[in-house]
């Protein structure tokens, strides 16, 4: 009689839906203390663009049952559940330009973005 033992691998972790840079946070901190204050961001991608999807913000006073939280730098974030699989791994920054300012995204998924920026695609 012989037996063998199957042995499991650990499951790999995956990396978190999204994070925030210090500037995003610092950003939203203003944010929520001022004028949205009570209210959160809520970030979902929308089929937009030449290259067919863009990132969609919005402020939102709760959240949506299916939402996702995303609390990072103690500052929380709501995402679209439809979303997650491209945003998945994204860092959101916010950028201050001599003629512009807002936020933008790395997303390790995007397989390339149109030649004016408003879209990606993955």
């Amino acid at each position: 009689m012989s037996t063998t033992t199957e042995t499991k691998r650990p499951r790999r972790a995956l990396p978190p839906l999204m994070q925030l840079t210090d500037a995003a946070a610092e950003r939203l901190r203003a944010l929520y203390a001022t004028g949205e204050g009570g209210r959160l961001l809520r970030i979902a991608v929308k089929t937009k663009g030449c290259s067919g999807l863009s990132y969609d913000l919005s402020w939102v006073d709760a959240p949506e049952p299916t939402d996702e939280r995303v609390t990072d730098k103690e500052v929380t974030v709501l995402v679209d559940r439809k979303a997650s699989l491209f945003l998945i791994g994204t860092t959101m920054d916010y950028e201050q330009k001599a003629m512009s300012a807002g936020f933008t995204f790395t997303n390790p998924n995007e397989k390339g973005r149109c030649g004016c920026g408003e879209s990606f695609h993955v």
